[in-house]
């Protein structure tokens, strides 16, 4: 799958076997559309830890980061999906069953996911540690967020375009002391 962009290799996961040939990898067609039905479903009646998280999420709140509700992931519903970081967040309520779960980690691992759990209680009782750490998952991806939040109106150039040279050096890591140009 080199090649692809994070997105299209999303969209790969789900891809329903070839009508007989091929490998067969992906979902049938009937378990695939059950799937989405189910994950709609569940958009329109979240839990309210759900909801509570959400309204932290939505519209790139957190760490200026895209997340998408009850995303469907191969065989699986994620609560919580940010594809540009791979990270899936789970919120677990009292019936979550820890084998199953760590089973389902692992096969999201394979898929190149992280995984991000939250009991509903901590999304109640503490939803800035939750998202906290979540935060600190986001920073954790393998590369730079392809938009990154400016921290400071002050780092933009006066005439209004892009970064001035400071600010761009500091977003970047590097130092352009010495260097030739």
């Amino acid at each position: 799958m080199t090649g692809l962009t994070p997105a299209d290799q999303a969209k790969r996961l789900n891809t329903p076997p070839q009508m007989g040939r091929g490998r067969g990898r992906g979902l049938p067609a009937e378990r695939l559309a059950e799937l989405h039905r189910r994950a709609a479903d569940m958009r329109r009646n979240p839990t309210e830890p759900e909801r509570r998280l959400w309204r932290h999420l939505s519209a790139s709140q957190l760490e200026g980061c895209k997340f998408r509700r009850q995303s469907v992931i191969g065989a699986s519903i994620a609560d919580f999906y940010c594809p540009a970081a791979r990270l899936v967040v789970e919120v677990d309520g009292d019936t979550h069953d820890a084998i199953k779960d760590h089973l389902r980690d692992d096969r999201l691992g394979a898929m190149g996911l992280r995984v991000v759990r939250a009991s509903n209680h901590d999304v109640m009782t503490n939803i800035e540690g939750v998202l906290r750490t979540i935060s600190e998952a986001l920073r954790q991806a393998d590369g730079p967020h392809p938009n990154p939040r400016i921290e400071s109106r002050a780092s933009i150039r006066p005439d209004g375009e892009g970064l001035d040279a400071v600010e761009a050096q500091r977003l970047l890591g590097i130092s352009l002391e010495g260097s030739v140009g």
